[in-house]
């Protein structure tokens, strides 16, 4: 049910009106980002990389379909802070669907507004670049903004202590950044035994074929201990691919730097062409920062590049076992059009 009115603001005072549900009493505060993508709610909603955030759907239907099992989303649980909609629909069709996605947010206690436009929103922080923001009733007083830029978010999504997949023969080091589960499915179809480990933990001396460096939220700066691990492993020289964060923490850890997209990607049909071939391939993607390609040392090269912004999708070393691509190759949601990546980095080890 919905109890009347209520708000997305945004920290610059703009203010889009919509309809909250009943028992949502307590404002509630995040990063705002959009994502364009018509499908793909559910692992949206449950992707770590999404923590801290208030995410707009710009399509204008969501929910359509339901809400499957917890067995195929990307984490245990909704991620986001909060949900802006046009319209949620609570009749739903679909072979697998459980319940309605309103059922989700509201079992899991996820503020959402609906009834705005959606897409006006959306063109608010393409010109702006993404802004803090806060869902609640139009009558609450609102305090000031947090700066969420400065929480470290991957922290608080990693697993607190290893973990162990599959009985192969070679060992992948996963470092969980806020990993989606679909990176460990692609991995877990060759025969490996999977180490997942929390972000900050020293695998540096331990005994495994290669290393691949997950998604996860915030700002790849905050993550001190992941990097100074890195940077010992490469030593060693052992394959390791990295996915989104996990790009950004590596090229902070061969001395590049990063730097903050001003809205960030957010779909599944993204463009990037990959250097080497030449060939174009529509991505899934989630990040708000990016490498800066002036920074990268002169023994590593591009190996992605977005066709619509220009900016770096993947990096590689020239003749060493490293590299890393900022998309999701793993897809969920989106195309899967570059899991052959997972197959170039098993080859590797």
């Amino acid at each position: 049910m919905l109890s009347g009115t209520g708000k997305l603001l945004l920290e610059n005072g703009q203010s889009f009106i919509g309809s909250i549900p009943d028992w949502q009493h307590d404002p509630c505060y995040g990063e705002v980002v959009f994502n364009t993508g018509m499908v793909g709610y559910v692992e949206s909603l449950t992707d770590p990389s999404y923590a801290g955030q208030i995410l707009v759907f710009t399509y204008p239907l969501i929910g359509n379909y339901g809400v499957s099992t917890p067995q195929s989303w990307e984490s245990s649980k909704i991620q986001v802070k909060g949900v802006v909609m046009t319209t949620i629909s609570d009749h739903y069709q679909h072979r697998n669907a459980q319940e309605s996605l309103r059922s989700l947010l509201t079992s899991q206690g996820i503020p959402y507004l609906i009834g705005v436009d959606t897409r006006a929103i959306t063109h608010t922080l393409r010109n702006k670049g993404v802004i803090p923001g806060v869902i609640a009733a139009t009558t609450a007083t609102i305090s000031n903004f947090e700066n969420f830029a400065n929480i470290a978010w991957v922290e608080q999504v990693s697993i607190k202590k290893p973990c162990y997949y599959g009985t192969g023969t070679k060992t992948v080091i996963l470092v969980d950044c806020g990993v989606k589960e679909n990176i460990l499915r692609c991995l877990l179809k060759f025969p490996l035994r999977i180490k997942r480990v929390p972000h900050d933990y020293d695998y540096s001396e331990e005994d495994f074929a290669g290393v691949l460096v997950s998604n996860g939220p915030g700002d790849p700066r905050h993550c001190v201990a992941t990097i100074a691990i890195l940077k010992k492993v490469i030593s060693k020289q052992k394959p390791i691919f990295g996915i989104c964060l996990g790009t950004q923490l590596l090229a902070l850890a061969i001395g590049a730097n990063t730097y903050k997209l001003s809205f960030g990607h957010r779909s599944q049909n993204q463009p990037c062409l990959h250097l080497t071939s030449q060939r174009c391939y529509l991505t899934s993607q989630n990040h708000s920062y990016a490498v800066d390609e002036r920074t990268l040392p002169a023994d590593w090269a591009v190996m992605f590049r977005n066709i619509n912004d220009d900016s770096v999708e993947g990096i590689i070393h020239n003749t060493l076992p490293f590299f890393a691509v900022q998309f999701h190759p793993e897809a969920a949601p989106g195309p899967q059009d570059t899991q052959w990546l997972f197959t170039q980095f098993y080859r590797s080890l």
